[in-house]
């Protein structure tokens, strides 16, 4: 492994200050696969702290690339690649994040789950790239709100939002070329759906804790592996030929999106946010019916099998119930508990609806540039993804 890394010592670290966006995509792309090497490696923290020199390209690739998130204005031109650095950094985070669920691969790939290198990685890009986040959100607002007003009110707009350019893009204009990359970036979290949930409903009983409980029962499908909802989207990836194991499609996952599936790892690994988790997930939970009753429509519209768009029905059903407890048995309960942190509630609800619009409108935006390329495919004789 040494020999691999060293070649990079006798390298030019100026390939971020080029201007091509190849080189710039291609010193991310080398500093990443340097980084994949590096959570196989026995004895990470030792390997690291002997030979520091092995994880040099990683190490210069992401201090650039947290100037997106330091850097105090004028970001896009700073010259380290705005769009790959975030995609680098949202990456890197979700490698790492990945570990602490459980995918039935080798036990070796977990031999570095607890490494202290991986945790100072973590909390660099978790600490600069929250602050960026929060940043857009007016939090001084939210502590002068009144929750239980702020939530009910949120929730009733939410539940039925007026029509947008992205709905009317699948209920009208949506290809099956576009469905397909749908639900190739969806898979990634669909097919280990509610995993985040699991962990924080660890500690003492109660009735907000036993709701929690019951929605991770139903998503579970009640410990009936055929009822599970990952079984849902598996039946939908098999029923196009797609691919169904679990992080197929990994190279195709906008940053976007990588960072809300990270922003959920974070919210419930740290139980100091879990009034932050309990409000994104209220969020989710709304939002979720309507959304995918937009890709209901569009799978029926291109007269696409049952099991073709089962996942989106089978929520758009439970969900609705699920909203419902989420608002009225868990929030609600847990704002009159915690009277002054209740505000916390807000930020994760609203901090959520910002990071999923955004993560959506990047999906929209990879499914028409999928589209764009299908006459290309032809022509070359290759089949479209």
């Amino acid at each position: 492994m040494h020999g691999e890394y060293a070649d990079y010592i006798s390298e030019s670290a100026s390939a971020y200050a080029k201007d091509t966006p190849r080189a710039v995509q291609r010193a991310y792309e080398e500093a990443e696969r340097n980084f994949s090497e590096l959570l196989k490696t026995s004895c990470l923290d030792e390997h690291v702290s002997h030979t520091p020199r092995t994880v040099r390209r990683f190490k210069d690739a992401l201090e650039k690339a947290l100037a997106v998130y330091t850097s105090t204005g004028g970001e896009r031109d700073n010259g380290y690649g705005y769009e790959w650095a975030h995609l680098f950094l949202q990456r890197v985070l979700y490698r790492i994040n990945r570990l602490k669920l459980f995918w039935f691969d080798d036990l070796s790939n977990y031999r570095n789950e607890r490494s202290a290198y991986l945790r100072e990685v973590r909390e660099r890009i978790e600490g600069a790239w929250q602050t960026r986040e929060l940043s857009q959100l007016d939090i001084d607002a939210l502590v002068r709100e009144d929750v239980r007003d702020a939530l009910l009110r949120r929730v009733a707009v939410d539940l039925s939002p007026p029509p947008s350019t992205n709905s009317e893009y699948f209920r009208h204009d949506v290809t099956e070329t576009g469905y397909r990359r749908l639900l190739a970036i969806a898979s990634l979290d669909g097919l280990v759906e509610a995993s985040q949930l699991s962990r924080t409903l660890g500690g003492v009983s109660n009735n907000i804790h036993a709701i929690m409980t019951r929605l991770l029962v139903e998503e579970y499908g009640g410990g009936r592996l055929n009822r599970k909802h990952s079984t849902f989207f598996t039946a939908m990836l098999a029923q196009l030929n797609m691919r169904t194991e679990p992080e197929a499609y990994f190279h195709l996952t906008p940053w976007e999106v990588l960072a809300a599936i990270n922003h959920s790892f974070l919210l419930s690994e740290r139980k100091r946010f879990y009034l932050r988790y309990v409000g994104g997930l209220l969020y989710t939970e709304v939002s979720v019916p309507a959304s995918f009753d937009n890709y209901r429509a569009a799978a029926v519209r291109l007269n696409l099998p049952e099991a073709a768009r089962g996942y989106w029905e089978l929520h758009i059903r439970e969900d609705k119930r699920h909203g419902q407890w989420m608002l009225h048995d868990v929030a609600l309960p847990l704002a009159a508990r915690y009277p002054d942190q209740a505000w916390e509630l807000l930020l994760g609800y609203d901090q959520q609806k910002f990071i999923s619009e955004r993560s959506g409108g990047s999906i929209v935006r990879s499914l028409r540039a999928a589209e764009a390329e299908v006459p290309h495919r032809e022509t070359s004789g290759q089949t479209a993804a």
